[in-house]
């Protein structure tokens, strides 16, 4: 028996490089990063701050569903944002996806994402 699941679902961006949407193993889920690229068009589409965010959240939706849970099973999210002026509004996006009560969190200002992103997300989640 594996000690871990390679998790992949076709509503959200395709892996471009060797790694995996997401892995489960000990009843964890750990994805990959996901930057705001509409799986419908393999592109970004969003120039905001707000819709990036909102795509973002979306792709990780649909990941964490392959794995058999949504957003209130996530333990810890790491952020990645190109310019930290966007952090209040990154914020009003993503705390709407947290109601009950955020999970840990670490949010930090790189130099360049993907694609030109402007945010990038990474969550760990508790199946079952």
């Amino acid at each position: 028996m594996a000690i871990q699941e390679v998790l992949h679902t076709d509503l959200a961006p395709a892996a471009v490089g060797p790694y995996s949407q997401a892995v489960a193993a000990h009843n964890l889920i750990f994805t990959s990063g996901q930057i705001p690229i509409d799986p419908k068009t393999g592109k970004i589409e969003a120039d905001t701050i707000e819709g990036q965010t909102e795509q973002v959240m979306h792709n990780l939706k649909c990941v964490l569903a392959r794995g058999g849970v949504s957003f209130d099973r996530v333990i810890k999210t790491t952020c990645f944002l190109a310019d930290m002026n966007d952090f209040a509004a990154f914020n009003s996006v993503y705390g709407k996806y947290f109601p009950e009560g955020a999970p840990a969190r670490s949010c930090v200002q790189v130099a360049k994402l993907p694609l030109g992103a402007k945010v990038e997300v990474e969550v760990i989640a508790v199946q079952g």
